[in-house]
């Protein structure tokens, strides 16, 4: 849940862009002046490729070096790994593509200063008409990634290919980290009482009761209570993958427990008191539905926390207790505590944050800390849970530097992974494209195609 908000922007904005590069995939067979190509099930037109070129001018997009030939390859690869995710039949979530679409259509709203607006500039004679072609673009565009990842979630590298890789790069070439941090926090949230926490969870059985016994609508009872910004305008609804762990280890050993239609008893995570329910189930996927109910802290508890951290700070100052060791004992955070306090970067899963690719809250609390210097307590609620105060301080520092194969292992395996999947999909693109039906308008085969297209 915490992370859904940047994940869900950073989706609008890639649907978005595929929109614009894709837009022409529905438009008006008069306009059609002919067939570019066809792959397995999938048809790309001539306009389709001179609408690209055109709305990337249009949203300010350079297309200086790009030819059409390049477009038509790049349509041409999305349509053969949608066309075998549909053959090999590939799961996919109805209600997360229209999801997709209802965020689209905000933030097309949002840019353009209303819902006629963007009818008028997409030439769309109403939205349910847009809304459809919003769903096929956005349904061929998650099957082609979802084909993309099914290729390479099996592909792993062992420590003797990473260092293969290491060494075939070129002194000349080898890649320069800027500066890193090693950051470690001591977090202590404040306790609600035991008379609030009953409170919250009389409520959920509550709203659980009405829903069970009295027909009233979880998605709507979420819609009107629930204090989960991520999920609220949605009725509280997210889907979840097995193999693709997200939320609070409670929250997805909760929801995998439950039977479709089956309402949990309130329980808790980090973030609140919840009750879930499952609408469907798919295979490694279920669509849930759930509500959040933060219990409130009063002045007393958030002193007193205070007071506790403060408390903390001055003893690891006064050399009575180390940072670590008062991180292993005392801290809240349970996800950093057993590790001396050290913060994961959720962006690598390593424990180094890149000073230019910081998240700009924590970098606002760190950037003016010299090393091993603790920072003055903080208030912070970013993550929309509780309250919490928390000390940081810069454990270790890594200045700019060339490639280290000892020092930057974790990075240079990310590179190399990236290298053995890329072959991987240029291996699984070349024999797939041979046994597909394929056919490239005479007209382009002149292309110099990334891949062999004509099947020359």
């Amino acid at each position: 849940m915490m992370h859904l908000n940047q994940r869900n922007m950073k989706l609008i904005n890639s649907i978005f862009l595929l929109f614009v590069f894709q837009l022409s995939f529905s438009q008006e067979k008069i306009k059609i002046d002919g067939i570019s190509s066809v792959v397995g099930d999938f048809i790309i037109l001539d306009s389709d490729v001179d609408k690209v070129l055109i709305d990337m001018e249009s949203q300010g997009i350079s297309t200086r070096g790009v030819s059409k030939c390049q477009l038509l390859g790049k349509l041409m690869e999305d349509k053969l790994y949608a066309h075998h995710a549909i053959q090999d039949s590939l799961e996919l979530s109805d209600n997360e593509i229209y999801e997709n679409v209802d965020r689209q259509l905000e933030f097309f709203t949002e840019q353009l200063g209303g819902i006629e607006k963007v009818l008028e500039f997409y030439k769309k004679k109403d939205e349910i008409t847009f809304r459809d072609e919003l769903f096929e673009i956005n349904k061929t565009q998650r099957l082609s990634e979802m084909m993309q990842e099914t290729i390479v979630e099996k592909v792993e590298i062992t420590p003797e290919e990473v260092r293969q890789f290491f060494q075939s790069i070129p002194l000349i070439d080898l890649p320069v980290f800027g500066t890193e941090l090693e950051i470690a926090q001591i977090v202590i949230e404040p306790k609600a009482s035991e008379e609030e926490n009953q409170r919250i969870i009389d409520q959920l059985k509550l709203f659980r009761e009405d829903i069970l016994e009295g027909g009233m609508s979880f998605a709507s009872k979420a819609l009107l209570y629930s204090q989960d910004p991520g999920s609220r305008s949605k009725g509280g609804r997210y889907t979840l993958n097995r193999k693709k762990p997200r939320m609070a280890k409670e929250f997805r050993d909760v929801a995998f427990s439950l039977r479709e239609d089956e309402i949990s008893e309130p329980f808790k995570t980090d973030f609140g008191w919840h009750i879930l329910a499952v609408d469907k189930i798919r295979g490694q996927e279920i669509d849930i539905r759930h509500i959040l109910l933060i219990p409130k802290i009063s002045d007393d508890e958030l002193k007193s926390a205070k007071e506790k951290v403060d408390n903390l700070r001055e003893r690891i100052s006064n050399n009575e207790i180390t940072f670590s060791d008062a991180a292993l004992r005392f801290s809240d955070e349970k996800q950093t505590r057993l590790n001396g306090g050290v913060i994961i970067n959720p962006s690598t899963n390593d424990t180094r944050f890149e000073l230019t690719k910081m998240d700009p809250l924590l970098y606002s609390q760190v950037k003016d800390l010299e090393d091993n210097e603790m920072s003055m307590p903080l208030l912070d609620n970013s993550d929309n849970s509780v309250s919490k105060y928390k000390i940081l301080k810069i454990s270790n520092r890594f200045d700019e530097h060339k490639a280290n194969f000892s020092q930057d292992y974790v990075k240079i395996k990310e590179l190399a992974l990236a290298e053995k999947q890329l072959k991987t999909i240029k291996k699984w693109m070349e024999e797939k494209i041979e046994e597909t039906f394929v056919n490239v308008n005479s007209d382009s085969t002149y292309c110099n195609f990334a891949y062999n297209w004509t099947k020359d």
